[in-house]
């Protein structure tokens, strides 16, 4: 190792630090797809960068600054089973703090930290499972569009949103709907224990609060920011690790912008997640 007066020549990731280290990794967006225009949360992406702030030389904890209305309930498992995995593996405690939202799956990703920070402002919570579609069957029929689908299983072609609901989808999809809610349920109780204000009964209801309502109900440990938190609990001279994530070689950026340039086209998948994403903040009112 080079004395501390020869650390400036190393690259910053390798260099020993006298004074505490904190690696920080934003989670930002929505979780689940991630296309050019709904950037997001999946654990693809995820998962280099928090290999990376719990391989930092010396780190005292790993901080997690998470803005999320929620999304797929798969991904958010997955990323907060990563966390725990390297929580323990190398013996780090993990803080999160909560910006705009941690809701849905963006608190059971928050839930992956041994405390969890909101302002006063943020909203926290929404505890729950929801499905969200269209129906689009009386449009084509008045257009003159004819549906036809062929399956071989009954159950293939559920909830097509071409065709009359079936109340039978309907219940088979609340049964699974309930199974996760279950799983998303014992994950709070189990990480945040005697924490939790159980006389609430809306507490898994769904519902979210703003940050002061959460502590009140046990779903945050404090108010505060990470800044202020984390200089007083490692002092004044503790100094934050941003975890980005890897920026494309340049001649991919490039092509990239060219491609673009080039087409006037714009997938109309990306435009319903983006509309999808827009719905995911309006329904925290954000």
């Amino acid at each position: 190792m080079l004395p501390a007066r020869l650390q400036f020549l190393l690259p910053a990731k390798y260099r020993a630090y006298p004074n505490p280290v904190v690696p920080v990794v934003r989670l930002s967006g929505p979780i689940g797809a991630v296309m050019p225009l709904r950037p997001g949360l999946a654990m693809q992406s995820v998962a280099p960068l928090l290999e990376r702030a719990f391989s930092v030389p010396g780190a005292q904890a790993v901080a997690l600054v998470i803005n999320s209305p929620g999304g797929s309930a798969a991904q958010s498992h997955l990323i907060f089973k990563r966390i725990r995995a390297f929580a323990e593996e190398k013996k780090l405690p993990v803080i999160a703090f909560v910006e705009d939202a941690a809701a849905s799956g963006g608190y059971m990703i928050a839930c992956a930290a041994d405390e969890i920070y909101a302002d006063p402002a943020s909203i926290v919570g929404s505890i729950g499972v929801v499905s969200a579609s269209f129906g689009f069957h009386e449009l084509i029929e008045r257009i003159g569009i004819e549906r036809r689908v062929h399956t071989a299983g009954k159950s293939k072609a559920m909830l097509d949103p071409f065709r009359p609901e079936n109340p039978d989808d309907v219940v088979r999809l609340k049964g699974l709907q309930r199974q996760i809610h279950d799983v998303f349920v014992g994950l709070v109780r189990d990480r945040r224990g005697e924490k939790l204000n159980d006389s609430y009964d809306d507490l898994f209801s769904g519902a979210f609060w703003v940050g002061a309502e959460a502590l009140d109900l046990g779903l945050v440990d404090g108010l505060g920011d990470i800044r202020t938190i984390l200089r007083q609990r490692f002092g004044d001279k503790v100094r934050f690790r941003m975890i980005e994530p890897a920026r494309p070689p340049l001649l991919g950026r490039l092509l990239g912008r060219r491609s673009l340039g080039q087409s006037s086209l714009i997938d109309p998948g990306e435009i319903v997640g983006a509309l999808e994403e827009r719905a995911a903040w309006a329904r925290l009112g954000l």
